[in-house]
Order: C-alpha cells, then sequence, then structure tokens
C-alpha cells in the first residue's frame, strides 16, 4: 500500500519525515486542506487528522484551526466520497469539555463553552464529527469517528506546550516545572503506540459511531509532574502557575466499546511509555 501524506506545516516538522526519505511507498506534498485537495487515481483511505492540537497552538491559530476542522474537513470527506474511499476523523476527548460525567463514554454529548479561548478547537472538532455523520448518512460514505484522548511520542515538538513535552524539557534542563492550578486536575495518558493500534483497529472494524481512544489510567498532573522528575533524574522543583480558563478537571475515556467492539485497548504502561517520549527529548535537547 502507498501512502500519500499532506501537511501545511503550521504545526508539523520536515524533519519528522526523515526517516521516511527514498521509501517507494511513501510521498509527501505540502498543501492545506482548507484549500481543497485534488488527487488522481484510486484512494482507499482518507486520514483527516489536520489541525493545531494543544492551546498554545490554536491560540496562536483561531481561524485557521476553525476551518481545517470545518472546511477542511468537508474537503476531505469531499474527496472520500469522490474516490468512495474510507474517511477516518481524528476527532479528539475535547469535544467533551469540562465534562460532568467521569469517566467520559461516547454517549456523552459534553460540557462546552462555544465562546471560550478553546472553543476555536473545541467546537471545530465537534462540527467536523457532525460533517462526518451528515456525509455518511445523506451520501453513504464510509466514515470512522475516533475520539483521542492524550498522546504522547517521539517526534512531539518541544514546544509544543502541552504538559508532557513542557514538563520534559523542564525537567532536562533543570527548570522549574511549571504547573497550572493546584495540579489536581487530572489527565489519562496514552502512548502512541498503542493509539497508532487503536487507529488500525477502527479503520479495520469500526463503524460509523464516535469511539474513544486513550489509556483509562487516570493521573493528576502534580503526579505527572512529579514522575517525570524522578524518570528525568532530574533537580527541577514545582512551580505552581494560574488554571487557564476551561481547563477540564477530570479527563479519563471509558474505552468499554473500543475493548469490546474493536478488541483495543492500550498495552503500554505509564512509566514505560514516559521513559521511550523522555528518551527521544534527551536526543533533541
Amino acid at each position: 500500500m502507498r501512502v500519500l501524506a499532506l501537511d501545511n506545516f503550521i504545526t508539523g516538522s520536515a524533519q519528522n519525515l526523515s526517516s521516511l526519505q527514498g521509501n517507494p511507498d511513501f510521498e509527501f506534498r505540502q498543501a492545506d486542506v482548507n484549500h481543497g485537495v485534488f488527487i488522481g487515481g484510486n484512494v482507499r483511505y482518507v486520514l483527516h487528522f489536520a489541525s493545531p492540537a494543544s492551546p498554545p497552538q490554536y491560540d496562536a491559530n483561531p481561524i485557521h484551526t476553525l476551518k481545517v476542522g470545518t472546511i477542511g474537513t468537508m474537503n476531505m470527506l469531499g474527496l472520500a466520497r469522490a474516490k468512495s474511499a474510507t474517511f477516518l476523523l481524528a476527532s479528539t476527548s475535547e469535544v467533551y469539555g469540562d465534562p460532568l460525567i467521569h469517566p467520559q463514554p461516547e454517549s456523552y454529548w459534553g460540557n462546552v463553552n462555544p465562546i471560550g479561548p478553546r472553543g476555536c478547537y473545541d467546537e471545530a472538532k465537534r462540527c467536523a464529527e457532525a460533517y462526518a455523520m451528515a456525509y455518511q448518512r445523506t451520501h453513504q460514505v464510509d466514515t470512522r469517528i475516533i475520539r483521542i484522548f492524550n498522546t504522547h511520542g517521539p517526534r512531539m515538538q518541544i514546544s509544543d506546550g502541552r504538559a508532557i513535552p513542557n514538563f520534559m524539557a523542564q525537567a532536562i534542563r533543570g527548570e522549574p516545572l511549571t504547573v497550572y492550578g493546584d495540579g489536581s486536575q487530572t489527565r489519562s495518558i496514552c502512548y502512541i503506540s498503542d493509539l497508532v493500534r487503536g487507529v488500525l483497529a477502527a479503520l479495520e472494524r469500526g463503524d460509523e459511531l464516535p469511539v474513544n481512544l486513550g489509556n483509562p489510567e487516570e493521573v493528576s498532573v502534580l503526579e505527572l509532574a512529579k514522575a517525570i522528575i524522578r524518570l528525568a533524574g532530574s533537580s527541577s522543583r514545582i512551580e505552581h502557575r494560574e488554571l487557564p480558563v476551561d481547563d477540564p478537571k477530570q479527563r479519563r475515556p471509558d474505552i468499554t466499546h473500543a475493548r469490546e467492539f474493536l478488541g483495543w485497548q492500550p498495552v503500554v504502561g505509564l512509566e514505560d511509555g514516559l521513559r521511550q517520549t523522555l528518551a527521544y527529548f534527551r536526543s533533541v535537547l
């Protein structure tokens, strides 16, 4: 199978593709899905992962973030329809907002502030899901929706802005780890290899309804910071700052549907995954 990758590098990096140079089954084109994409020949799958995904990224590009979740999604669905291809949308746990139900099942509609600073990302993804369902119902496009919870791994940007890249860069440099609020807010951390297996399972065995992909092992942000300091052998201290607006207090996926329907669950433990990501950050800092 040949893979064609598209990216406009608004948040990505050409360096991440270096290991694929010379591979005859891989092709890259610099393109913006908001402007439409025209591809000749047969297409079996369209995987729509395009979007800034961390608060600093979408804070800096709110209009682009809204466009890629709406116009970009419509363009990619149009491509899938024209090619009779299976379409997969990379949605997010952010569709649940600051959840009032814990853990979050796919049936939960969420608690989202549409006009808050996170609204450009949250609502773009919610609209993207609505587009996918509309194309499935109206044009019978074979669609998938995966709701991705916090995931980490090699090749993340040092300046990504999310907790794990921030903490690891700070710990390696010996800088204070910035924990927002008192650190009692929780996250569920999935390693990238587990997520990739989940994406492939959704493509092969999923249906049009959303499915949560994430690790149900819950950890507080303060516990996460302390674990990274210990694993890095760092002398960094923890520094508390004001909690951002609409920052979720709890985040944990209910993966019952993924276990029963896709036969998928994560297998990489929290510390094993953190060690692998930490090794990558050491190699680039």
